[in-house]
């Protein structure tokens, strides 16, 4: 049973309980990160390898997926995905020790992998320009309601039963998924139409895993100090050569030809930018509550609700301000506001009320709403239909990537602050200057969208004028 042809918005509605179930999997599993460690015997601080893990098989996989999709069917695809990343779930909420959650996590992210940019791809292949945004929302609202039900249902499971239950919670979402693209998404063809690039997929996984490695073993704290460096060194060797292959390369596995279009460009770099702050103020934040300042998982939860909630009344007015604002001005103004909130979180104490620091972090989520809105609109506003595969698999790679690299980069600057006071676990000074690192990190994105002219990218709001 197909949608009608050329009605996106049944797809769209589908295709975004997958990235519900990957949306609520990751906010449930920040917030029950303090209780795995304590479940586990190890530091809350090390169990970021759990999240980078899992990103970093996301990073990896995703520069496949456009050819995975196109050589077997992206629907045909789509639908393993999920049953992957279901299965993968179930094993996380079977293990008894780290080595193995962090396995299943791989297993999970190789499965995200294949599944929200697939989807993606089913849904703007074919789709009219003018319809860009409004596809986007489509997509994106639903799934909002993920990071928004995630919080508190992470808390409320893992008071109460364990934290198992918030990856035994993916398995009737992954079943219901699975039953809706089979019946609803439409058939796609097979399309090989040229080789994979084996050689680049091998360098460019390589080089995004092993420097994402060097960040981990930086917040592990556990290495000669000089190991990372290592490490990192060759990461930034192996990205250069996963580069240079990738620019002479006909059929590339990475397209970095598609920067050359400077909204494709603006919403990769400086767009993974402020993903890679505000995961990293995700991972703080529980930190922050329930470690320094001794909340309940319960009522750290709900602070954090007050973030998705933040995104989810945001997401409906980013066209309001697309209207009326330039695409630069959106942008830039949504950095700004949330380098302001992350700079307060980093003062944040125990006097503080409740009332304040929910309010506070109820302002990050609308900042943070209004970019990923206009980031996610022009994204792919000015790419060519030929392109659209390579350019979802571009996109979700770097995102992923930043995913990791914003979680590595605070994880480690915290260790280091840690290590340097002579304290095994960090304090609520420690993580205060993890989101320090947050605001520089978001305040990079400032030039690069203020280079954008008053021009690009109306073309996806030319339909509300």
């Amino acid at each position: 049973m197909n949608p009608p042809e050329n009605d996106f918005r049944i797809s769209a509605l589908v295709i975004s309980v997958a990235l519900f179930m990957q949306n609520i999997d990751g906010t449930i599993v920040t917030i029950a990160i303090p209780s795995i460690a304590r479940d586990l015997g190890i530091s809350a601080l090390h169990l970021s390898s759990v999240i980078i893990a899992y990103l970093v098989a996301l990073t990896v996989f995703t520069p496949i997926s456009g050819w995975v999709a196109d050589r077997f069917g992206a629907k045909r695809v789509f639908l393993l995905a999920i049953i992957t990343f279901t299965l993968a779930s179930a094993g996380c909420a079977l293990i008894r020790g780290l080595p193995e959650l962090i396995s299943f996590r791989i297993l999970q992210g190789a499965g995200g992998a294949m599944m929200v940019p697939v989807g993606r791809l089913i849904l703007f292949r074919g789709i009219d320009r003018e319809d860009m945004l409004a596809a986007s929302t489509w997509l994106t609202m639903p799934a909002l309601l993920g990071p928004i039900l995630g919080p508190p249902l992470g808390g409320f499971l893992t008071s109460e039963w364990s934290w198992r239950w918030t990856f035994w919670i993916n398995l009737p979402i992954g079943i219901l998924g699975l039953v809706c693209a089979w019946r609803f998404l439409p058939e796609t063809q097979c399309t090989p139409s040229k080789r994979l690039d084996l050689t680049g997929s091998v360098l460019v996984a390589a080089a995004l895993a092993i420097s994402m490695i060097g960040f981990d073993s930086v917040d592990r704290g556990a290495t000669h100090p000089v190991m990372p460096i290592l490490v990192l060194s060759l990461g930034a060797v192996l990205c250069w050569l996963a580069w240079r292959h990738c620019r002479r390369t006909p059929h590339p596995a990475v397209d970095f030809s598609l920067l050359d279009i400077p909204t494709f460009k603006v919403a990769s770099i400086a767009g993974g930018c402020f993903i890679a702050a505000s995961d990293a103020m995700l991972f703080l934040v529980p930190l922050m509550l329930q470690v320094a300042f001794r909340y309940s998982v319960l009522s750290s939860s709900m602070m954090t609700f007050a973030s998705s909630i933040g995104s989810f009344c945001m997401r409906p007015m980013a066209a309001f301000a697309l209207r009326r604002y330039p695409v630069r001005s959106v942008l830039t103004t949504a950095s700004c506001s949330f380098a302001v909130v992350l700079s307060l979180c980093a003062l944040m104490s125990k006097d503080w009320s409740r009332v304040g620091i929910f309010f506070l972090l109820l302002m990050g989520g609308v900042s943070r709403s209004l970019n990923f809105a206009t980031t996610g609109a022009i994204a792919f506003a000015d790419v060519p239909e030929s392109k659209m595969s390579a350019a979802t698999s571009f996109q979700g790679t770097s995102q992923k990537f930043m995913k990791a690299f914003g979680v590595a980069s605070v994880a480690a600057t915290v260790q280091i602050v840690s290590m340097l006071r002579g304290s095994p676990h960090p304090d609520q000074r420690d993580i205060a200057l993890g989101f320090v690192a947050t605001v520089v990190i978001v305040m990079l994105t400032c030039p690069m969208f203020a280079q954008l002219s008053r021009e690009d990218g109306s073309g996806v709001t030319s339909q509300m004028e």
